[in-house]
């Protein structure tokens, strides 16, 4: 029977007792399974105690119908312009209107002399009589067979030649006086007392700004959405707004720039709109529904579209494209959108597309 060395057995104790400490140290450091959290969570759950969801402010908003306007710059003209021109010469004696100045249908401009004119009124006259007088004799000369026939055709003749001349006569005098043709502005008045003027020389230029017209060019893409007679809007620069009826919608594009004049005629009785000047006109396209919101919700992709951010059922957020209908001093009218949708009205550039959000709803002013 072989004994145990002593020596040996000495040494196995101590190393069993140094493996020993050491398991218990390497166990009580938390080397196994990983080092615990304080709380005893794992790290994901640890990640997930402390995600913040951001707070945004929510308004709901309905759809209501809208009409789609055009907008487009014009400008306004004149719906008539006469040059008013002598047809008859003659020196000036009355300038019966100023420039600028304010005239009805028939209202006398200018007059001329008469001149000699009162005495051809009166020959001529006389000289219808004389043919008349003529005339008579050589009809009862030729009943009873004195005079040929011949002679009274000529005697006829002569006398409407006399009544012809006679009506010359009279419709020169009815020219020295030039009247207006319809109710306007005198524009321009280029000439006074004592001036000559031969026939077709300019007396003065008479507008008519009642209606006024605002013409635009639209494109032939929304040309065939105009309507003939519908209601259109117009601001003039100083921000005069007024409403008209497209009166004329043209039927042969520009050959340069392939768009089509429309006129839209503005009841203007005071004559406060003025020719020449520059006006924004919104032409009615189509009814469509669309949103009433303020221009401050609006936001752009990634890629640069135009549009919102709403909340869908889960409360992540979405974008969604927009299109304008119409701008007015209430707010914006835009298209695009669910008829019913939850929009973020504070904070919408601050959260990203999909992110899940807590919707505060948004305090009435």
């Amino acid at each position: 029977m072989i004994g145990w060395d002593p020596e040996v057995m000495r040494r196995s104790f101590i190393i069993s007792g140094i493996l020993a400490v050491a398991v218990i140290v390497w166990i009580g450091s938390g080397q196994v399974g990983g080092k615990p959290s304080p709380s005893g969570d794992t790290p994901q759950q640890n990640k997930v105690s402390e995600e913040i969801i951001p707070e945004v402010r929510v308004k709901t908003f309905r759809s209501a119908e809208r009409v789609r306007e055009l907008s487009l710059f014009g400008r306004t003209e004149a719906v008539r312009m006469v040059q008013l021109r002598a047809e008859t010469k003659g020196r000036i004696i009355e300038r019966a209107v100023k420039k600028g100045s304010t005239v009805k249908k028939g209202d006398v401009i200018v007059r001329l002399a008469m001149d000699d004119r009162s005495a051809r009124l009166d020959g001529a006259q006389a000289l219808v009589e004389q043919y008349r007088v003529a005339y008579v004799a050589a009809q009862q000369l030729s009943k009873k067979q004195f005079r040929s026939k011949v002679r009274l055709a000529e005697a006829k003749a002569q006398l409407e030649t006399a009544k012809t001349q006679l009506a010359a006569v009279k419709l020169d005098i009815r020219r020295t006086v030039i009247h207006a043709p319809f109710g306007g502005v005198i524009n321009k008045l280029p000439v006074n007392v004592g001036d000559y003027v031969e026939a077709k020389g300019e007396l003065a230029e008479l507008i008519d700004l009642d209606p006024i017209l605002v013409v635009g060019q639209v494109t032939e893409r929304d040309m065939g959405a105009l309507k003939l007679g519908a209601r259109a809007n117009i601001r003039v620069a100083d921000g005069r707004e007024r409403s008209g009826i497209i009166g004329f919608i043209s039927k042969v594009g520009s050959a340069t720039t392939r768009t089509f004049r429309v006129e839209v005629r503005v009841a203007n009785p005071k004559g406060d709109i003025s020719e020449g000047l520059t006006t924004e006109l919104r032409l009615p396209v189509q009814t469509v529904r669309a949103h009433l919101m303020s221009p401050s919700v609006l936001t752009l992709s990634k890629t640069g579209a135009i549009g919102v951010k709403s909340l869908n059922s889960d409360n992540k957020v979405v974008f969604n494209a927009v299109g304008m209908v119409a701008d007015t001093p209430e707010g914006i009218w835009l298209s695009g959108l669910p008829d019913e949708v939850i929009v973020i009205t504070v904070g919408q550039e601050f959260v990203q597309i999909g992110q899940k959000v807590r919707p505060l709803t948004e305090i009435p002013k």
